[in-house]
């Protein structure tokens, strides 16, 4: 009871810390990281993911096939098998300095996110490549097109159509772990709210508003799947 006797109090100070101490700038910032780092992930992920997935589903008939496939297992086993926030302090504090490349932390945590994102779409991607009637490729491959050419232009963008729910499942979960960015000295939604609360010591309002901002941002971009859906179904429908 107490807990919520003490709610208005808690509140007004973290409206005070919110709007005249800086807290909102804290927030747009991290928001806008957070956004940037998940929507750039996702575009790199998608790139990799397909390149990834188009290499697995050719026939290995020559030892370069195969060798891509077995550096693509290695690959999705490492960014599968590993949490983010290792490959993060791994990519930040290890490989990158190894190599002499020194970038932002934005751009690292973008690239990080994009690299891991990767492993995952690839085996979705694999999974609506295999899901187009075989056919499709056929067809292609009978009117003259490459097996490269008949993939990108036929079989990639039906198979997209297929998983635009799970690429969209995908980018909820790349906002949702964005909150992890604050290991390598990042600012997201997370370390904003964060500095709002040890501005007064006061963590509950803080955390709660924290959680409604990220349950908004995924009911808007589940919203903007659900009309991409409908969208697509009208398209096949008119085509059909």
């Amino acid at each position: 009871m107490e807990f919520f006797t003490s709610l208005p109090k808690k509140w007004a100070v973290f409206y005070n810390t919110f709007a005249n101490k800086n807290g909102y700038k804290e927030f747009l910032s991290g928001l806008k990281n957070t956004v940037i780092i998940a929507v750039l992930g996702l575009f790199i992920g998608i790139i990799i993911g397909t390149i990834i997935a188009a290499v697995k589903v050719i026939p290995p008939y020559k030892r370069l096939i195969r060798f891509a496939q077995r550096i693509g297992d290695v690959y999705v086993a490492f960014f599968r098998g590993t949490p983010i926030v290792v490959q993060l302090l791994l990519g930040y504090y290890v490989l990158f300095p190894a190599f002499g490349i020194n970038l932002p932390i934005l751009n690292v945590c973008v690239i990080i996110f994009g690299l891991n994102s990767g492993a995952y779409i690839s085996e979705i991607m694999r999974g609506g490549i295999n899901s187009v009637d075989p056919g499709q490729m056929e067809a292609g491959r009978a009117l003259g097109l490459s097996f490269f050419s008949t993939m990108m232009l036929i079989v990639i963008p039906q198979a997209i159509k297929n998983i635009l729910p799970t690429l969209g499942n995908e980018f909820i979960t790349l906002i949702k772990e964005t909150s992890v960015v604050g290991y390598v000295g990042a600012t997201d939604v997370c370390v904003a709210f964060r500095y709002i609360g040890t501005n007064n010591y006061e963590f509950i309002v803080p955390y709660l508003v924290m959680a409604l901002i990220y349950i908004v941002i995924v009911l808007f971009i589940t919203m903007g799947i659900r009309i991409m859906e409908r969208r697509m179904g009208r398209s096949d429908r008119v085509h059909n």
